[in-house]
């Protein structure tokens, strides 16, 4: 059984990034809510290894506004080939479920 909702995460490398791609998003009405936490990646790029600071951003949203908030997300973002992944919300409290339905789209 689907909620319907899910949380699309990214990741960029700069607070300027970072808020155009959030301003996107919320002003499109295609998340609900974007928090966003400091990370350290580390990854190959290009047959180099590689470490950086980045910001995870986590974007609340419905299933059916997925691929509009990815599009939104790649045109926004700054990176060649940014990470986009949509994880399906299996269950939740039903008053943010339904806060997060109401909120966008």
């Amino acid at each position: 059984m689907s909620t319907g909702v899910c949380v699309v995460v990214t990741t960029t490398d700069s607070e300027d990034n970072m808020r155009r791609i959030v301003a996107a998003a919320l002003d499109a009405k295609l998340a609900a809510c974007v928090q966003v936490f400091p990370v350290r990646s580390f990854y190959t790029w290009k047959g180099e290894r590689c470490e950086s600071g980045e910001l995870r951003l986590e974007f609340k949203t419905k299933v059916e506004d997925y691929k509009d908030l990815a599009a939104a997300i790649r045109a926004a973002h700054s990176y060649e080939t940014p990470e986009i992944l949509r994880l399906d919300v299996a269950q939740g409290d039903a008053a943010y479920l339904d806060w997060v339905k109401q909120s966008t789209r």
